[in-house]
């Protein structure tokens, strides 16, 4: 039994777990107190006992290969029920875990910066994060309640609308030199450009461009990303104009990290919203959850 596991520690795993949901060796290193070269080899080893790559180094980061992307959904819900199995014996069985999934740039940018709030106001209730930029893997049947962007029609569940999608460019001040610009000034500026499953479903250049009445956007450029969170990364650190989601980086403007350069927000049909399992399982604490959400919107 596990004849696969025999040649891999459960520290490897770990490490390889962070490394993938956080899109790189350094972000991974910080969070588990350790070096990025540390991490590096001992992914670069993993990869040879498994006789196949899992990571692609790309510019600023790394992405999964489709192997590792099998690997990861699987190790990462392996170590989810392993952890909530040595809570449940080790005497914090009277509380509750609460398994919330959503994309890496909600969890990073919304939804951490008050989470506080809701251990506040329950304090027997643990929140267990699950990041994926696919919406399938946020559906699984360990999940209690996923926040997904998209049009509100999901196949599994039922919908509640959190946000619409409101956006509009952001730069680092440096970059404009505080001024604020004519939209004509995006067909000269450099542009960061997301791709991957966010790249598809959120608003994108040409739809910006449409809705300041430009032409079409200039090609993409060197700095392209797969993870919203290095996008703007990437602007905080003056490397080009990245576009905006309102409720994800409200907080970097308001603290001069990012800036807006143009006057005006586009809007479309999406948004985020709040997805409850069909099952009736935990439905109390769900919706004390979808409530909490509401209630912090329209703070």
């Amino acid at each position: 039994m596990f004849e696969h596991l025999a040649a891999l520690s459960l520290e490897t795993l770990r490490v390889f777990e962070s490394a993938a949901r956080l899109r790189g060796f350094t972000a991974a290193a910080l969070e588990l107190g350790t070096t990025q070269p540390a991490v590096s080899q001992q992914m670069k080893r993993l990869e040879v006992q498994l006789g196949t790559r899992l990571f692609d180094r790309i510019y600023r980061g790394i992405e999964l290969t489709e192997a590792g992307q099998v690997l990861f959904d699987q190790v990462q819900q392996g170590l989810q029920s392993m952890n909530e199995g040595v809570a449940q014996v080790s005497g914090r069985g009277q509380r509750e875990v609460l398994q919330v999934a959503t994309d890496f740039a909600f969890a990073a940018f919304w939804l951490m910066p008050r989470l506080q709030r809701f251990h506040e106001a329950y304090p027997q209730v643990d929140v267990s994060l699950v990041t994926s930029e696919r919406t399938q893997a946020m559906l699984r049947p360990d999940i209690d309640v996923a926040v997904l962007f998209g049009d509100g029609r999901f196949h599994q569940g039922e919908s509640r609308w959190l946000f619409d999608e409101e956006v509009f460019p952001v730069c680092s001040p440096r970059l404009i030199h505080g001024k604020p610009l004519p939209a004509e000034a995006l067909q000269r500026l450099p542009l960061l450009h997301l791709r991957g499953q966010q790249g598809v479903n959120w608003f994108d250049w040409a739809g910006v461009f449409r809705g300041y009445g430009l032409g079409s956007p200039p090609p993409p450029g060197q700095l392209r990303f797969d993870n919203y969170t290095l996008l703007i990364q990437a602007a905080i650190a003056g490397q080009g104009v990245a576009i905006g989601w309102g409720h994800l980086v409200d907080g970097l403007v308001e603290q001069g990290l990012l800036c807006r350069p143009l006057e005006g927000n586009l809007r479309s049909a999406r948004g985020y919203y709040a997805v409850l399992p069909p099952r009736k399982r935990r439905g109390a604490l769900i919706e004390r959850f979808v409530g909490w959400l509401e209630q912090e919107r329209s703070l």
